[in-house]
């Protein structure tokens, strides 16, 4: 059973995105693009990718990633999230990324998950990884939202993420108003979840990219000192797809996912 604190991550977050425009409607199971594999069956291993506030999936396939992912011959198979603001404002988005499609994706059998997820969809990535974990291998969030800027603020005045984790074992902080709590517990848990991890060897490795000019610079350089040395990149431009495509390739180019061979791929025909 999965508690309700985790039903929630993020729930709030969405409330600062929505402005005046109208939610996308939610469905059970969540709705996903799933492109064709490169396997003549289904692959071992499994790429999820998450859009972020207001993307929708074939902007990924749009923008190149799919392609860029094809050029490598990278034996995976893509599902492409909808995970889009309506799931973050009803508080669903890791009840339907883990019910709809990490849980069954095991039962199929792929050996290794991989979680990609830009801005929102990178905070969603690093949620998954927070509280499940051992159900997927590895996060690669671009750009990712981590926080709101006062927190970031108050990270950076702290001196960084390690001095400010220690600020909070010293002396709690005072509890926030209410209307505030929710999305500020949640963005301190994830920080102090980020600090903690570097003591858990089973925790799923996070591989950080972003635009040198992106408005979420600051905090991807804070979250990038907590992990280990080439696991934080920079491309040049700002929070948009040129810079995204950049850090998609890059990180395709380390050689991570494994490439189209027989041992790649399940047998022919498989589902």
């Amino acid at each position: 059973m999965i508690d309700t604190g985790r039903r929630s991550l993020l729930g709030s977050v969405a409330l600062a995105a929505l402005g005046g425009c109208a939610l996308p409607p939610t469905r059970i199971p969540m709705d996903a693009l799933r492109p064709p594999s490169l396997c003549a069956g289904r692959a071992a291993e499994l790429v999820v990718m998450l859009p972020g506030a207001y993307s929708r999936p074939p902007e990924f396939v749009d923008e190149g990633f799919l392609t860029l992912l094809r050029a490598r011959g990278a034996a995976v198979d893509v599902v492409i999230a909808d995970a889009h603001l309506g799931h973050f404002y009803e508080r669903s988005v890791m009840l339907r990324l883990r019910e709809d499609l990490i849980l069954p994706a095991r039962r199929q059998g792929y050996a290794r998950i991989w979680l990609v997820g830009i801005a929102l969809g990178g905070f969603a990535a690093l949620g998954y990884g927070m509280h499940h974990g051992d159900e997927i291998d590895g996060v690669f969030a671009l750009a990712p939202f981590v926080g709101s800027r006062l927190l970031v603020q108050e990270i950076a005045a702290a001196g960084g993420p390690l001095s400010w984790r220690e600020a909070q074992r010293i002396k709690p902080r005072a509890a926030p108003d209410a209307a505030a709590a929710g999305t500020e517990d949640i963005e301190r848990e994830l920080w102090t979840w980020l600090v903690d991890r570097r003591s858990d060897s089973g925790a799923p490795p996070i591989y950080l990219g972003c635009g040198r000019n992106d408005r979420f610079i600051e905090a991807s350089q804070l979250v990038s000192t907590l992990l280990p040395a080439g696991h934080f990149t920079t491309a040049a431009g700002g929070h948009d797809w040129p810079a995204w495509r950049d850090l998609w390739a890059g990180w395709l180019d380390r050689g991570l996912l494994p490439r189209v061979s027989p041992a790649a791929c399940s047998k022919p025909g498989a589902t």
